[in-house]
């Protein structure tokens, strides 16, 4: 079972890298295998919460879709949009790295999929007003997205498990990893106009007719956009108060999503386009073939390998951790990762006397596996998501257009996090 569950996985990877199908068919295709050959069964791929779909990150997803649905209508995405082309006198890098930094700064207060959720239709609505492609502004904002999520707790889900495991608290993952990503954020920003060179190109009358407009006339329906901010409010309150509250995202997402449709009054034709149907199914079928190789093994024998050839050695076992889950979650999916990797770094920090060094371990699995979601375009929830927006926008993003960027981003993001990790806990500490 276990090398069906490898070569299944391996085959689907590779149509969905090629494109030679489309990566839904490839996803559901794979899924499918699995289920008809007994590899997994209906307990582990729709109720196991280690081995199965994951339905909060589904039910996020559609809550949230549902949100910007409705808030479409107010208008205040191309408020933004205008809003911030003027800020940035049209400059299209300038314009990068404005909605870059927003998105970074959102999503360590929000989690990285509803914040390029809210950011995404705001790119694209800028970039048709300046006339640019918008492909490389929404690639940079996925990658800022899963560079500001790890910042604190609740920015990216891996970080939520990590804190279960090692009981390190909110303000823990705020006073350690947000310095870091401060630091990788600049790093960031000073690459971003050689990865995306070419992209910048702009038609100064384009530039003109934006620095003309006037962004308040762009709100269609100023009633509506109050109903919709008081319930997104309600909802990052929710979202930021999940430790007190203790009400999952993806209840407090479908909650919003009601309770906006109810006192909007919208019909379900208004919002339900803006639901990715075929980007919810792909996830469905990514969970259930990742949760094929939790379920067979593969994944926790990798990461007992790990723990097998440390030996206690504190420096060595923190850059090996941070290294192997920045290449693991680049190939699947991060979550189920740290969930199988948590128990091997728990038991690894036992033989580690200084406390210091012991908790580098975890924030070396936390950095590995949130940079590590940069690499592929399969990495990470927000990378599917964005690339399913794109794609009913009429901008299609190749696995390999995000891939060969990714790669570059999370590379550099770890040669900048292995000197950090290495000063702060085993120099300076």
């Amino acid at each position: 079972m276990t090398v069906i569950a490898v070569v299944v996985f391996i085959v689907a990877y590779m149509f969905i890298a090629t494109e030679w199908i489309h990566k839904l068919l490839a996803a559901l295709g794979g899924a499918a295998v699995l289920l008809a050959l007994g590899v997994t069964d209906a307990e582990h791929a729709f109720y196991s919460h280690e081995t199965g779909i994951d339905w909060d990150v589904i039910f996020l997803l559609l809550g949230m879709m549902v949100i910007v649905g409705v808030l479409r209508r107010t208008g205040v995405f191309e408020y933004v949009a205008i809003w911030a082309a003027k800020r940035a006198k049209g400059s299209p890098l300038r314009v990068m790295i404005l909605l870059t930094m927003m998105t970074a700064v959102a999503s360590a207060l929000l989690d990285n999929v509803t914040t390029v959720l809210l950011i995404a239709p705001v790119t694209l609505l800028v970039c048709d007003r300046l006339g640019i492609n918008p492909v490389p502004f929404l690639i940079a904002e996925v990658m800022a997205s899963n560079i500001g999520g790890t910042a604190t707790l609740i920015g990216d889900p891996p970080n939520i498990i990590i804190a279960s495991r090692s009981g390190l608290t909110f303000n823990d993952f705020l006073v350690h990893l947000a310095p870091l990503v401060v630091i990788e954020l600049l790093v960031f920003c000073l690459v971003l106009p050689r990865l995306f060179k070419g992209a910048f190109a702009v038609d100064p009358d384009k530039v003109d007719n934006v620095m003309r407009l006037n962004e308040r006339e762009a709100i269609e329906d100023s009633r509506l956009l109050i109903k919709c901010g008081v319930v997104l409010s309600l909802v990052f309150v929710g979202f930021i108060g999940r430790p007190l509250l203790h009400v999952e995202p993806s209840v407090v997402a479908l909650l919003g999503a009601g309770l906006l449709v109810l006192v909007a009054g919208v019909e379900p034709r208004d919002y339900m386009p803006s639901v990715e149907w075929r980007t919810l199914l792909f996830f469905a079928g990514l969970f259930v073939m990742v949760g094929a190789l939790v379920k067979t093994g593969v994944i926790g024998q990798l990461a007992k390998a790990i723990g097998g050839v440390t030996e206690g050695r504190a420096l060595f076992a923190t850059m090996l951790i941070l290294v192997v889950s920045a290449v693991l979650s680049g190939v699947v999916d991060n979550i189920p990762y740290v969930a199988t990797m948590s128990p091997v770094v728990h038991q690894l920090t036992k033989s580690i006397s200084d406390p210091v060094q012991a908790d580098a371990l975890w924030w070396a699995l936390a950095i590995g596996a949130d940079f590590g979601g940069n690499a592929t375009a399969v990495g990470a929830s927000a990378n599917v998501v964005v690339i399913g927006i794109a794609l009913r926008a009429g901008s299609s993003i190749s696995f390999w257009d995000f891939t060969r960027k990714g790669l570059v981003v999370m590379a550099i993001s770890i040669l900048v996090a292995a000197p950090y990790l290495w000063l702060r806990y085993f120099v300076l500490s």
